[in-house]
């Protein structure tokens, strides 16, 4: 099957967001131009490692470039584009700083069972490889993207006062109770 690369740059929304309840929720990114919209889905792991590696980057940026211009920009809190319609898993995940046009490069690829050795993206040019979601955004947007998502990753299950794992709304087997439910 021929591979599709979703290319967004400078998108007019790029935000992550979910669907469900706390502790049954699927994590959603969504790049949007127009009335063209890209759906991918990730885990929640996931959407706090790109949040976490975005604002990172951005402190080593501002520290070390001081032509670095970061526009405040306000924290999208609309819900995701309906029909949400997945295009994908997402697997392999690169973030990386384009410096010559001073915007955050994201790239995002299909979860495959054949993933490659190396777990590297594959290149454009490989008719049959797995699809792409590519994200070109300024500072500013990596910067909104990564406050909403790191305030959606901790908007989910209360943790157990005695052992830390998430509490189901019944409550849960605690280990720390010797298996008694808390």
């Amino acid at each position: 099957m021929k591979r599709v690369i979703h290319n967004f740059d400078s998108p007019d929304r790029f935000v992550a967001g979910t669907v469900g309840l706390p502790g049954e929720r699927t994590f959603f990114l969504q790049a949007s131009s127009g009335n063209k919209v890209t759906s991918v889905v990730l885990e929640k792991a996931q959407v706090f490692a790109i949040a976490e590696r975005i604002t990172f980057m951005l402190k080593e940026l501002k520290r070390n470039q001081l032509s670095l211009a970061l526009e405040i920009l306000p924290l999208d809190e609309r819900p995701l584009e309906m029909p949400i319609l997945e295009e994908f898993r997402v697997g392999i995940m690169s973030l990386s700083w384009l410096s010559d046009r001073e915007k955050v490069l994201l790239q995002l690829q299909a979860l495959t069972e054949n993933v490659p050795e190396n777990d590297e993206l594959i290149e454009d040019d490989v008719e049959d490889a797995p699809d792409l979601l590519r994200v070109l955004i300024s500072a500013g947007q990596a910067q909104s993207f990564a406050q909403r998502a790191i305030s959606l990753v901790n908007a989910g299950r209360e943790p157990c006062a005695f052992c830390g794992l998430p509490l189901d709304p019944a409550g849960h087997v605690c280990p720390r109770a010797n298996g008694y439910r808390r």
